[in-house]
């Protein structure tokens, strides 16, 4: 699974990054960890509920030769160990070290080059826009999705291709009362529009 800091070339403490002149500044806020882990397991299910199917049928397979309600039973606790540990690898994202900063109380400051996420006038992040890879625009919140980190040289297909598949979502969570006003709101919208990620109030394809 991709950390967070893995992501988008990975995203670190700076000292003190400054936004530039006119950008959109927001309130403090804090990213719930409740909050994060119910959107999460939300996206992950609705796309992925078809792959616990695969431990069902692979319990289910013996039956075909040796017909018996075992191996019902057996494809029922293959498939909840299954939702357990995926779940647990989406939970899991809340108890990391790499994600704390995302969960802490902080405000952000959006120009043209990057997102700026400040703790404090001496403590925060920047966040080039590029390291961003889709937005999703729910009707009460920006959902900002990081794009998953390049897996390193020389890892074996079989592995990139578990990271790819069971990776976990991690993103910024924008509510829209977040903003001092309207206007700003608008104006953070027109930016990721501009940057490519919204087009028409919807995630880029």
């Amino acid at each position: 699974m991709n950390q967070p800091n893995q992501r988008g070339g990975g995203y670190r403490q700076q000292q003190a990054p400054q936004a530039a002149p006119g950008s959109i500044k927001t309130k403090k806020y804090q990213f719930d960890t409740n909050t994060y882990t119910r959107l999460a397991m939300a996206e992950v299910w609705r796309q992925e509920w078809w792959y616990a199917t695969i431990p069902f049928a692979l319990g289910l397979l013996p039956a075909i030769i040796w017909h018996s309600w075992w191996w019902l039973a057996l494809s029922v606790v293959l498939t909840i160990v299954y939702v357990l540990l995926r779940s647990a690898q989406i939970t899991g994202v809340t108890q990391m070290e790499q994600s704390k900063p995302l969960f802490e109380r902080m405000n952000y400051e959006a120009d043209q080059r990057q997102l700026v996420m400040r703790q404090t006038e001496q403590r925060a992040m920047a966040l080039p826009w590029d390291q961003i890879g889709r937005v999703r625009r729910d009707a009460d919140a920006y959902l900002l999705y990081l794009k998953p980190g390049t897996p390193p040289a020389g890892m074996a297909a079989w592995r990139q291709w578990l990271a790819r598949t069971f990776d976990v979502p991690v993103f910024l969570h924008l509510p829209l009362r977040l903003f001092n006003n309207d206007n700003d709101r608008k104006l953070f919208e027109a930016l990721l529009r501009r940057k490519g990620l919204l087009t028409d109030g919807q995630p880029k394809a």
